[in-house]
């Protein structure tokens, strides 16, 4: 479970949560969950013995796992009715950030009647016009959840025909362009640029005066991040010293290798201190760099990470941005099951929520 702030957290939220975590994990100690969520142990156990008294999980010695079917101390809950609508999810990718994004969208799903049918597409609009296609000319979906490509004129092509499509539309981490003035499709999705508003305030509190940026132009999320980075340097009085945007993803191991080389490069030279990198392989892949060229962390560069998928794993572990992406995809459902049971008669929603700063040792204070 992540890192949270020392704040009590109160009756079904606190249930809800540790919900939320065993469906991640799969199980929970009670020792940890009653750190994390600053109640006693005592209270902790009260709430799990009531989940497995309500059959939602089992009780093991030190905490709980999801509900066995070897279980019998608690009789089977009854079987739900058929679903009350079949939701299609389209997602780019299946195997980075967007697992805990379905896994949120697939609990609320369960809990409110609503049948998911995922489909794993890729980042290309033409892609997911095809996935979506199908879904569609199914019959079989009462509305559609997706990610779809937003720039370009690739993406705003692909953003008007979902406007159009005669099934309601939310899209989830992605929004569409003011500029189309498109007023049915919905959206929910994380407040990058106070994300990369964060980032900054977090190293100018730090004491970080010359600081730099490097994000990854194949990213959708970049120009968020960026847009909200800028406005802090800006309001914050700091010195944008390193401003890169690029596609280390799709570099060869001695492209990439000569890249982070010349970026370390130019943070000596400018006497940059601290860095936001998106995502967490980029973040990870420069830290390495850098210590490999015996650099001391963070004491020579400190580093934020956004995303925080893999970000805790490096040495120092790097603090990050953390998306809160299962709280996205129940979100996204709960949009769309609303516009399915109200209709048109219900308000355009267009949900943001906000990132959560995890520090960890790959930030410190500037000499």
């Amino acid at each position: 479970m992540s890192e949270r702030e020392s704040k009590p957290v109160f009756g079904i939220a606190r249930r809800e949560r540790i919900m939320d975590e065993v469906r991640r994990t799969g199980s929970v100690r009670v020792a940890d969950l009653a750190r994390q969520l600053a109640v006693s142990e005592l209270t902790v156990r009260r709430d799990i013995g009531e989940l497995a008294d309500r059959g939602l999980v089992t009780r093991v010695h030190g905490g709980a796992t999801l509900r066995s079917g070897l279980d019998t101390t608690v009789a089977p809950r009854a079987a739900a009715p058929g679903p009350r609508y079949r939701v299609g999810l389209v997602v780019p990718s299946l195997s980075y950030y967007w697992p805990q994004v379905v896994i949120g969208a697939r609990a609320a799903a369960t809990e409110v009647g609503v049948q998911l049918v995922l489909r794993g597409a890729s980042y290309e609009a033409s892609d997911q016009r095809r996935q979506i296609t199908s879904l569609v000319e199914s019959g079989s979906i009462h509305g559609l959840i997706a990610a779809p490509e937003n720039l370009g004129a690739d993406g705003h092509a692909l953003l008007a025909w979902l406007e159009q499509l005669a099934i309601p539309v939310v899209l989830i981490e992605r929004r569409a362009p003011a500029p189309l003035a498109l007023t049915t499709l919905e959206w929910v999705t994380t407040d990058h640029v106070f994300g990369g508003f964060l980032a900054a305030d977090h190293l100018a509190a730090l004491g970080h005066r010359r600081v730099g940026i490097l994000t990854s132009e194949q990213s959708p999320t970049s120009w968020q991040l960026r847009r909200g980075w800028g406005q802090a340097i800006e309001e914050l009085g700091l010195e944008s010293t390193i401003d890169v945007n690029a596609s280390l993803d799709y570099m060869e191991g001695p492209e990439r290798t000569a890249f982070v080389t010349g970026l370390l490069e130019q943070v000596r030279s400018t006497g940059t201190t601290g860095m936001l990198i998106h995502s967490d392989p980029q973040a990870l892949l420069v830290q390495q760099n850098a210590l490999d060229r015996g650099w001391v962390l963070p004491d020579d560069l400190a580093i934020i990470a956004y995303d925080d998928e893999v970000a805790e794993n490096g040495e120092p572990p790097i603090t990050a941005l953390r998306p809160p992406k299962q709280h996205i995809g129940r979100r996204a459902v709960e949009v769309m099951l609303a516009r399915l049971t109200e209709g048109h008669r219900r308000p355009v929603e267009r949900v943001q929520v906000v990132p959560t700063l995890h520090p960890r040792g790959s930030t410190a204070a500037a000499d």
